[in-house]
């Protein structure tokens, strides 16, 4: 299968036509407009420092729907103590800054580049991309962030440095968009940890399927 290299022009190729691996497309750009469509078409962007914007639409696709979350008795016992304080689009910049860091500080390079931090502050400030903050004793100590469309939530990355603290900020992200009759939490790429908090794999066919149907919904403000 060839590698697309876009244009200016706000299009993407069929995602059947994407690598084995998933990649779609190389080039474009991080604009709200763009990131949307993206989105809306289950692609997604994801590349380091230094290299050219790749476009990705693995199959099979990590899904997490409300319904399925498993929480462990550990961390049911940790959210019954109240550690953290939970909160929701607070520190937007902060959280995705803080996911950058833990980035570099496992290997060195990061895909949440520059460019990207600055895109997804973007797309926040477009009232697309959410964050949920876990906080100690007044300091941010976790969270994770992600982009909303419709009935639709896309999750992009999380960070910590207390023990469960994203852990308790993902649980609360899911039991507060189930309530507002979200449908489906894209995971993106399949990790033991997420599949342990209930996400399963879904044929990208599939996936596409539910998530037309879901991007087309208004769910509860």
């Amino acid at each position: 299968m060839p590698v697309f290299r876009l244009t200016r022009e706000l299009a993407f190729p069929p995602v059947e036509m994407s690598e084995p691996e998933g990649l779609l497309a190389v080039g474009g750009d991080l604009s709200v407009e763009r990131l949307l469509l993206a989105y809306r078409n289950g692609i997604f962007p994801w590349y380091s420092e230094g290299y050219p914007i790749l476009w990705w639409s693995p199959d099979p696709r990590l899904v997490l729907f409300p319904d399925e979350l498993k929480v462990s008795r550990s961390l049911r016992q940790t959210i019954k103590k109240n550690i953290y304080k939970v909160t929701m689009d607070t520190a937007f910049d902060e959280v995705i800054a803080r996911c950058a860091e833990v980035h570099r500080a496992d290997d060195g390079g990061t895909w949440i580049t520059d460019e990207m931090r600055l895109a997804y502050m973007d797309l926040h400030r477009a009232g697309h991309a959410h964050s949920v903050e876990a906080w100690r004793d007044g300091d941010l100590v976790g969270g994770l962030y992600g982009v909303s469309i419709g009935a639709a939530f896309f999750g992009e990355s999380m960070f910590h440095t207390a023990p469960d603290a994203s852990k308790v900020a993902l649980v609360y992200l899911v039991e507060h968009l189930k309530g507002k009759g979200f449908e489906l939490i894209d995971c993106q790429v399949t990790t033991d940890f997420f599949k342990r908090m209930g996400a399963r794999e879904v044929p990208r066919e599939e996936f596409l399927k539910l998530l037309g149907q879901a991007v087309k919904k208004n769910p509860k403000p």
